[in-house]
């Protein structure tokens, strides 16, 4: 692979080096062959068979499985490389992206919620999360890990939550919403979240592109890839939102810390006025809310990456204080994605410095408990 180019990113700008930046998004990228030693038998053959079958980019058959029927285009990164193999290697690329800290989410297995075997899926997450802490985590490059629930069977996620809260790198836990069913506020999941709320990791929701079956990811009616991100991402992380709500997770598991990423923050004001308005008029739907769904929303924490670039920049800064995003919303890029967000263009919402400082990484240090000071 080529090293990357940091004329592509651009110069970190003098008032990124003023900051602790916490990128809560990047991305490692874990194959088959890698996961294979990992892995508990007989699923390990699965892998090592894998491992022979020639690799499209985060579409290998049975290990993150998905169906692209959109035209292939060349990203705009050009030659730039779209996947990070090593801890020394990430560690390198986010000093050049002027990144403190990186919390760690896989590639392939974004998909890993369409994967239908549910041993498998279980055995695959056991892997990518001893490979990850062995082989990412246990070496001082300021680099930490969201741990892989696999939510097929949420006792065996509670499980991986209760093996790993103790390690010092781990700190959230990673729930994938591509073309999960049934959606996260489903009573099945409690186990998850109670394991998450007696540990004290944050369950992080994490979005990407599908096409299947199950809602919102039933978009056959598109023809575009283009139409597919832009209603995939967002829309993953709106309808398990809404899922949370209608079941009462936030209430039931009070002290119970929720992210959302990669959908952008534009929608969080919508949705939250939304479900203010039905609530008003249902309120006997959800007997359980204590209050407006917009008071439990402001307690949520809601990733930045992709950054909506309207015309003016200010018009984020009102976006983050219709839902006092100015304490939950943090930083993250997606690197290496093709589409990932340099911090440079966050720093131009035209909000107060000590406002900045707080979603570049001091929201993130309060919500991951690290210790880590804020400057």
């Amino acid at each position: 692979m080529p090293d990357t180019d940091s004329t592509l990113r651009g110069p970190i700008s003098k008032k990124l080096k003023e900051f602790t930046v916490v990128d809560m998004d990047v991305h490692i990228h874990e194959t088959p062959a890698a996961l294979a030693p990992y892995c508990e038998m007989p699923w390990r053959k699965s892998l090592e068979h894998l491992s022979t079958v020639p690799q499209r980019y985060l579409d290998i058959p049975g290990f993150s499985p998905n169906l692209s029927v959109y035209p292939s285009f060349p990203d705009s990164g050009g030659d730039r490389r779209s996947t990070v193999s090593s801890a020394s290697q990430m560690r390198q690329d986010l000093d050049s992206l002027g990144i403190d800290i990186g919390v760690l989410f896989p590639d392939a297995l974004l998909s890993h919620a369409s994967i239908k075997n549910t041993d498998y899926a279980v055995a695959l997450a056991r892997a990518y999360n001893r490979w990850m802490v062995e082989e990412w985590l246990d070496s001082d490059f300021s680099l930490k890990g969201a741990i892989l629930a696999p939510h097929h069977d949420p006792h065996a996620a509670a499980g991986e939550i209760m093996r790993y809260a103790g390690h010092a790198n781990v700190v959230a836990i990673y729930l994938p919403t591509s073309c999960v069913d049934p959606l996260y506020g489903h009573r099945r999941y409690d186990p998850i979240y109670n394991a998450a709320q007696d540990t004290g990791l944050p369950v992080t929701f994490h979005s990407v592109g599908a096409i299947h079956p199950v809602f919102p990811f039933n978009l056959q009616g598109f023809e575009t890839g283009f139409a597919n991100h832009i209603i995939s991402h967002p829309f993953s992380l709106i309808s398990n939102l809404v899922s949370l709500m209608e079941t009462g997770v936030p209430v039931r598991f009070p002290n119970l810390r929720i992210v959302f990423t990669e959908g952008g923050i534009g929608w969080v004001p919508w949705i939250m006025l939304r479900m203010d308005k039905e609530y008003q008029e249902r309120r006997r739907d959800i007997p359980f809310l204590k209050d407006r769904p917009s008071t439990y929303v402001k307690k949520m924490y809601f990733a930045t990456q992709p950054i909506e670039e309207p015309e003016h920049m200010a018009d984020m800064a009102t976006f983050i204080s219709l839902f006092d995003g100015e304490d939950s919303v943090v930083f993250a890029s997606d690197w290496p994605h093709h589409d990932f967000d340099h911090p440079n263009k966050v720093l131009q919402i035209p909000v107060e410095d000590k406002v900045l400082r707080k979603i570049m990484g001091g929201n993130a240090i309060r919500l991951l408990n690290l210790n880590e000071s804020v400057t």
